[in-house]
């Protein structure tokens, strides 16, 4: 069963820009992989079009076999409900704590506070935050505040999660935590995808890869292969 699948997905921008030209794969649900290429390559717009900040051209993108395109005005929120998105610069609210941070989503969605307060410290917890929950953003390292932001784009527990770029400001260190908390998630039945220029981090990961080349998926390699 998948839960993402891009068929023949075209993005132009004004000025003639092709960001991506006929691209398909399908993400099966509890599936971690990643997406790699150069800069400019079109990892970033894949991503966006997933969490609708774009539209493709031309073709579809299908999440839980939903055309995207149809999905507009009120259910736009609701979609983004279900995709959890962690960014390289955190984009944390730097005047809230810890928790409020993470609890924005789930206060966005109208919960009740005794339900918030729940969730934000399982997730805290999940993430070896829970000591930190009252600490300011500009209290925190660089790995913490990506566990901040990783944190806030699963409480709401959804099924797929993007990250771009997620350990593009770590040490190798800090990027292998990072690493492993995410192949924790598909388990608890959320799937990943992380698009990562870092070719050795992605090797040593032996997930999935897709290739993207000026726009165009130009190769999509098992782990199997990805091992030899």
């Amino acid at each position: 069963m998948s839960v993402l699948r891009f068929d023949n997905v075209s993005k132009q921008y004004d000025g003639g820009r092709q960001a991506l030209d006929e691209v398909s794969f399908e993400v099966a649900s509890g599936e971690m992989l990643f997406v790699t290429g150069h800069s400019g390559a079109g990892k970033s717009t894949l991503l966006k079009l997933i969490h609708l900040a774009e539209r493709p051209t031309r073709g579809a993108v299908l999440f839980a076999d939903r055309n995207l395109l149809r999905v507009r005005g009120r259910k736009v929120a609701m979609h983004r409900r279900e995709v959890g998105v962690v960014f390289q610069d955190h984009r944390l609210l730097a005047d809230r704590s810890v928790a409020d941070n993470v609890a924005l989503p789930l206060v966005l969605q109208g919960l009740r506070r005794a339900e918030i307060v729940k969730r934000v410290r399982a997730v805290l917890d999940r993430v070896s935050l829970g000591a930190r929950s009252q600490a300011l953003p500009s209290q925190l390292s660089a790995g913490e505040q990506q566990r901040v932001g990783i944190a806030r784009a699963i409480v709401g527990e959804p099924a797929l999660l993007v990250a771009d770029e997620p350990t593009g400001n770590l040490d190798p260190t800090l990027s292998a935590e990072i690493m492993t908390l995410f192949e924790s998630l598909p388990e608890r039945g959320t799937s990943v995808l992380v698009a990562s220029h870092d070719l050795a981090l992605v090797k040593r990961m032996r997930k999935r890869v897709l290739v993207l080349n000026q726009g165009q998926l130009v190769d999509d390699i098992s782990p199997e292969d990805l091992a030899e």
